[in-house]
């Protein structure tokens, strides 16, 4: 059987740990030729040895998600030493910050938007030109379930993630006819870094088995399991989908969130 990837050459940024992580994983796995980026250079090399211990080879790259030089730099790259671009992977996003609007700094709440919304539109900006040129490609930019309803997320945070949504659709209608594909994936809450406070806190306080009881699989998710909604959206089988925001969620979003009873 074909790796579903084969011969598809992609960028995963936010590679230094998390969904990033896992994501560049199983790309390599599935025939992708990659390169990873994160800021972060210490985690990004860990993965690039994570990668080459399962077998595969990628290139690295040191980039600010929500910087523009360091953007048009990075795709450049990419293309050069991949020889090409054929899927992008926006994923990189920091949190932080208040839930209440009014104990949010307006430093905070633009430092939030530069990375994770004008990331991912300068991603978009600087890829899909090469993408539209060979008449096909595949972007994929992380939302997050905070950016479709209120409660999952502080204040910037939430508010990045509903544009990251936003951009998504009204980018899809703008490529109408090119054969470039546009989604977004809405992580539930998952075990990563950004969220390590949350599941560490519940563990001290012997309250692990609570995370995840508002999601109706009453568990937390692993950044392995948003790493195949994005093989999915980057591979061929996703070919018909375009402008979606896919949860992956353990379907908290099927209902407002709720304190179930004791039973």
């Amino acid at each position: 059987m074909a790796s579903r990837l084969e011969g598809k050459r992609a960028i995963i940024s936010g590679a230094a740990s998390g969904i990033g992580r896992a994501s560049a994983r199983l790309f390599a796995r599935e025939g992708a030729r990659l390169v990873i980026v994160d800021r972060a250079e210490d985690g990004l090399e860990e993965t690039r040895k994570l990668i080459a211990e399962d077998g595969f080879k990628v290139a690295t790259r040191r980039a600010d998600a929500g910087s523009e030089s360091d953007v048009a730099g990075l795709v450049d790259f990419a293309v050069s030493e991949l020889g090409g671009l054929d899927v992008v992977f926006a994923n990189a996003g920091i949190s932080g910050g208040s839930w209440f609007y009014n104990d949010t700094s307006v430093e905070h709440f633009q430092e939030i938007l530069r990375v994770n919304l004008i990331g991912p539109f300068l991603a978009i900006k600087y890829a899909a030109p090469h993408l539209i040129k060979q008449g096909k490609g595949s972007i994929i930019c992380t939302a997050s379930v905070a950016g479709i309803r209120s409660g999952a997320g502080p204040l910037a945070y939430s508010a990045s993630k509903a544009g990251v949504i936003n951009l998504v659709q009204t980018v899809a209608n703008q490529l109408r006819g090119t054969g470039v594909r546009i989604n977004a994936i809405c992580p539930g809450l998952i075990e990563t870094g950004m969220t390590q406070p949350i599941f560490d806190m519940a563990r001290a306080r012997g309250t692990e088995r609570r995370i995840g009881q508002l999601c109706p699989l009453l568990r937390a998710g692993q950044p392995e399991e948003i790493a195949t909604a994005a093989l999915f959206l980057a591979s061929d089988d996703s070919s018909y989908v375009m402008g979606q925001a896919l949860p992956v969620d353990g379907g908290i979003t099927t209902s407002l969130p709720f304190v179930p009873p004791k039973v």
